[in-house]
This record gives C-alpha cells, structure tokens and sequence, in this order.
C-alpha cells in the first residue's frame, strides 16, 4: 500500500488511519506545490496533482474521505458504524462537515495567506474566508459538551473532521471561547497514531 503525501495536508488524515488501524504503508512524500505533483507521472495517478492519493494494488483513490472509507470497511470496521447503530447519523453528519463546511474556506484562506505571492494577496477575502471558517468550527462546540469524539465512539470521522479542526485551530482559528473543541482538538492531537502522522 502506497501514500502520495505532503507534510500538513489532508494527506495526514490517510496516514493517522493507517497509524490507528496498523496497517503498513510506503510514503511517497511531496511537498505541496512542488512541481512533480503536476508532472504526468503523477498526474496519471492523480489528474488533479494534489495528495492524497492511496494505491492498494490495482485500486486507487484520490479523496480523503473515501480513502478513509475505503479502509476501514476493508480492514476496520469498528471504525465505521452500521446503518441499525444509534450514532450512525452522527457519524454521517460528521463525516461530510469537514470538506461541506470547514474545508472550503481553509483552501481560500490558505491561498490567500500562504500559496499565492505576497503581491498577489488579498487581506479582504483571506478575513473573509477566516470568518466563515471560523462560524463553521463554532458550529460544532455544542456538539462536543457531552463527548469525547464527534460520534460518541472514535470513527473515521474523527480522522477527518477532527483533523480539519486541528489545521482550522492551527491556521489561526480563535479558539479562546471553544473549550470543548480545544479539549478535543488536545486529544486527537494527543493520539499516538496522530502524533506519528503529523510528523511524517
């Protein structure tokens, strides 16, 4: 099993499943902008040119969240609740926020802040996009006053909008009136699966 990785990308969310599951995996490692993420060998993989992209074989998947999916109904599927479970909704609901919600206006808040030169910024839709990033992260605070993990047990969930409220909390997020997501946010982050991933 094969990982395209970049160093704090949704890449991260790949690899902390495999580190959680056990799994083994060999990383091949871009760092994001470099120009053989755009080169056609890569490219054939992935014709986007961005990471993840996860080769098992003869498959290959180029979304967070279905590589999340895809591995823990093969080889974890503790990790994903059945549809006659009482958090299955829970789980669905937070399995799609990250890329419905949160996502979005981290990509536009990263362009404008990191990926674009510096003359080419624009400080208004970089705010712009941190505040809308930032309703969609205190949206989930209530959720989180009874809980440990966002479906009541950890799920593939946890992997991937856990991990978009991590990178929101490291962009610049202010975090100061959500404690129940900081205390979850420490916790993930406290995960030794999460700590080897975010490291990679």
């Amino acid at each position: 099993m094969k990982v395209y990785f970049s160093p704090r990308s949704r890449a991260v969310r790949t690899v902390w499943l495999l580190e959680e599951i056990g799994l083994p995996y060999e990383l091949e490692r871009f760092e994001l902008g470099q120009k053989e993420m755009r080169a056609p060998e890569y490219t054939r993989l992935n014709p986007n040119g961005r990471v993840p992209t996860l080769v098992d074989g003869e498959t290959t998947i180029t979304e967070s969240t279905a590589i999340a999916q895809y591995l823990a109904m093969k080889h974890a599927p503790e990790l994903v609740p059945t549809p006659d479970a009482a958090n299955f909704a829970q789980y669905l609901q937070w399995l799609q926020y990250a890329e419905g919600m949160i996502m979005p206006p981290f990509s536009n808040y990263v362009v404008e802040t990191i990926l674009l030169p510096p003359d080419r910024r624009n400080p208004q839709l970089a705010a712009r996009a941190l505040k809308v990033m930032s309703r969609a992260i205190a949206a989930v605070e209530p959720h989180m006053a009874d809980r440990e993990f966002l479906a009541n047990d950890f799920t593939i969930a946890d992997t991937i909008t856990g991990h978009a409220i991590i990178m929101a909390r490291r962009a610049g997020v202010d975090f100061s009136a959500l404690p129940n997501l900081s205390a979850y946010a420490d916790h993930l982050e406290a995960r030794p699966a999460f700590v080897k991933a975010d490291s990679a």
